[in-house]
């Protein structure tokens, strides 16, 4: 019995080193692994950074693009006029005797408005216009 023993302690010695060996393999292996696993987020890391902050210049020339838009149209819109006429007791709004003047034309004539000529006549209560060289009248 001895012998068997002596056998079976050699045998799990032998184990205990193929286990240990084994171990140092696979420490070694998950080493490598996590450096690359550190190597490979950390190229992902700048990838996205990079991308972030490409994404941000975009949009940064998006927002600047805009707003100088917004101010260019802020610049080109005309100043709006307001003229009013005051006669015997009436005020009446000259953008109000353009509009009845387009509103009269296009109920007698087709076609779109292309040129308005408006002049007005207190005296007569009326106003005459002349648009896309078509005449005609309107009361004010």
């Amino acid at each position: 019995m001895a012998v068997k023993k002596e056998a079976v302690k050699e045998t799990a010695e032998k184990a205990v080193e193929a286990v240990k060996t084994e171990a140092k393999v696979v420490k070694a292996d998950a080493k490598a692994a996590t450096e690359t696993v550190k190597k490979t987020a950390k190229k992902a890391a700048a990838k996205t950074t990079t991308a972030a902050k490409k994404t941000a210049a975009a949009a940064k020339k998006t927002v600047k693009k805009a707003a100088d838009k917004k101010a260019e149209a802020k610049k080109a819109a005309p100043a709006k006029n307001v003229v009013q006429l005051q006669f015997a007791g009436k005020d009446l709004a000259v953008d109000a005797i353009v509009e009845a003047a387009k509103a009269d034309f296009k109920a007698n004539n087709k076609g779109a408005v292309k040129t308005v000529e408006v002049y007005l006549k207190p005296e007569e209560n009326a106003a005459y216009y002349v648009i896309n060289g078509v005449a005609g009248k309107v009361e004010l």
